[in-house]
């Protein structure tokens, strides 16, 4: 048993004497490595404090000088993600790894990922177009893609927008520049449109003037451009006034339904129907 003992301590005995020589003979070599990847792990934990604080200090001198915040939303982003690869970079080639060899490696996985994700670039190019021609800004109301909000930012592949009844829609630079665009609140001015049906019995011109003077008494609507009344259609049952008065962008659906509200009151005040829809049935009498 003690020979067997002793053949079995043999091995391990001259294991760890291996292993010690081997630790004594590349000790500056472990040493030389380990600083190395103590280095890169601080260079990446630095490295990426520094590029937040870069990032957010251009963003904050972009809003001292009143840029629009999608904007410098959109800045905020492409500043801190290029300086990350930077440090990237700079960690990698301080645990050895050649720099060109990683700036070929990035190119061929750039161009292996741009081929796959071809329409996530054209998001970002179409964010690159959103920000350059600003067809909206941020806190505008706009229509793109079939989607109607307030713009909340312009991000790097998608804008997003919050609909008035406090949803997020997240819409894909590329649909924003490849639809068409409405901004409602890009001037300082709207019109609006309402639609009013009378009886054929009613006086137009009473009629015309019953709405004229509900409108004017409104201190929200415009003087000029002054309001357009008028015979639009001579419809089944009734006679369509199209009603249109200007106002400032903020009041306009305020003025919208106090407007309706207004004139339907005031109608009823004049005696002038407002009708509903109606058929005429005449019956004939045949004789056996």
């Amino acid at each position: 048993m003690a020979g067997e003992s002793k053949g079995i301590e043999t091995p391990l005995v001259d294991g760890l004497s291996q292993a010690q020589t081997w630790l004594e003979g590349n000790s500056d070599l472990l040493v030389q490595y380990g600083v190395n990847i103590i280095s890169a792990i601080l260079i990446l934990f630095i490295g990426n404090i520094v590029a937040k604080a870069i990032a957010n200090s251009v963003a904050k001198m972009l809003d001292k000088k009143k840029m629009d915040k999608a904007v410098v939303e959109f800045l905020h982003g492409i500043v801190r993600y290029t300086l990350f690869v930077i440090v990237l970079i700079a960690a990698l080639s301080r645990i050895g790894v050649q720099t060109a060899s990683v700036v070929a490696v990035i190119g061929a996985a750039g161009l292996a990922i741009g081929l796959a994700l071809q329409g996530s670039l054209s998001n970002f190019a179409a964010g690159v177009l959103i920000v350059a021609f600003r067809p909206f800004k941020s806190g505008d109301y706009v229509e793109v893609s079939g989607v109607a909000g307030s713009v909340e930012a312009i991000q790097i592949f998608q804008t997003v927008l919050k609909t008035p009844d406090n949803k997020m829609v997240v819409v894909p630079n590329s649909g924003v520049i490849g639809s068409p665009i409405t901004n409602y609140s890009r001037h300082d001015t709207r019109r609006v449109d309402l639609m009013i049906g009378v009886s054929y019995s009613s006086d137009l011109k009473l009629t015309k003037q019953v709405i004229r003077e509900t409108l004017e008494k409104d201190p929200r609507i415009l003087k000029d451009p002054d309001i357009t009344i008028g015979v639009v259609a001579l419809a089944d049952s009734s006679v369509n006034f199209v009603v249109r008065p200007w106002c400032n962008t903020a009041d306009y659906w305020d003025v919208y339904f106090d407007s309706t509200q207004a004139i339907k009151e005031a109608l009823d005040a004049a005696g002038i129907e407002i009708p509903f829809p109606q058929m005429d049935v005449h019956l004939n009498k045949v004789d056996a």
